[in-house]
């Protein structure tokens, strides 16, 4: 069952691409921009992720944090990062627990892989409820980000 906006986010900790626990709870106090994406280093995530790199000050300015997570290995998502300049927070969802606690996975992907992440964007105010929530059932589709820019301008 996927959150829905009202919802306090589920918390967890996950590791960075720094080899670092980090945990939603940590940004307590901070408007968060939680993006799930299916995999490192293909074409619709690469775009979706350095479009959120270039607009990185938008969301600065917005007092927002951006966190993307797959289940992509933490070493993975160190490459991708490194490759594409990327400026935020990724985590390794490798044990895919995190993606269905927010409604995030598929149960079959592309190519026989299993239990990979939807592409999701959400927005979690600085008490930690969920104010914006969008679960793409397409991976080729890309979050509404004017959509997901409206809801921190409210908050």
């Amino acid at each position: 069952m996927a959150v829905q906006v009202g919802d306090v986010a589920p918390d967890f900790t996950l590791f960075s691409t720094e080899k670092k626990e980090v945990s939603l709870s940590e940004y307590e106090g901070k408007n968060v921009v939680l993006l799930f994406f299916p995999l490192a280093f293909t074409g619709v995530c690469t775009t979706e992720l350095c479009n959120t790199r270039d607009d990185i000050g938008t969301y600065k300015n917005l007092d927002a944090e951006v966190i993307a997570v797959s289940v992509d290995s933490l070493f993975t998502l160190e490459k991708f990062k490194e490759a594409q300049n990327l400026n935020f927070t990724m985590l390794s969802d490798f044990n895919k627990e995190v993606s269905r606690s927010y409604g995030s996975l598929y149960d079959e992907f592309v190519l026989g892989m299993k239990e990979v992440s939807k592409r999701s964007a959400f927005v979690i105010d600085k008490t930690g409820k969920i104010r914006y929530s969008e679960i793409l059932e397409s991976a080729g589709d890309l979050p509404n980000f004017d959509k997901v820019k409206e809801t921190l301008r409210g908050l």
